[in-house]
């Protein structure tokens, strides 16, 4: 991506800001690469930490952080807690991420705070056979950042 390429995806990233209060980017599935999302601005406009979603497609990640959004704006998000109707397909968790762990992920978010205080959780979800991470049984591809 050249100069003018990068100011134009943030000229766009603040807009949304503007507009929605947040921004997703999603991160497409490569060979040996495992898709994620995340959004930006949450922290700023809704006072609750911003979110990364590792392992599940663009469309599926966009519908989870607008529904964590609203459900969780201007509210204490519970962590470590099963929440069951975040969405109606499957149950979820979140813990908490140091912003250290994720400077390779989110790059927009670092570029829109820059030097401003801000917090990450991450969405964790169960495999297809309903196992999340901390069970044995659990086979699926999502990377654990806040573990």
């Amino acid at each position: 991506m050249n100069k003018e390429q990068k100011q134009k995806y943030f000229n766009k990233v603040h807009s949304h800001i503007e507009q929605y209060g947040f921004h997703i980017t999603c991160v497409l599935e490569e060979t040996n690469f495992t898709p994620f999302g995340y959004s930006t601005g949450i922290f700023q406009s809704f006072g609750i930490p911003e979110l990364f979603i590792s392992g599940l497609p663009s469309g599926l990640t966009s519908e989870l952080i607008e529904n964590y959004v609203e459900k969780f704006k201007f509210e204490k998000v519970p962590i470590n807690l099963k929440i069951d109707d975040l969405i109606d397909r499957f149950s979820v968790y979140f813990i908490e991420v140091k912003n250290e762990l994720l400077t390779e992920y989110t790059l927009s978010s670092f570029k829109f705070y820059e030097n401003s205080e801000f917090k990450y959780l991450q969405l964790i979800f169960p495999d297809l056979n309903g196992h999340f991470p901390n069970e044995l049984e659990y086979d699926y591809d999502q990377e654990i950042l806040g573990e």
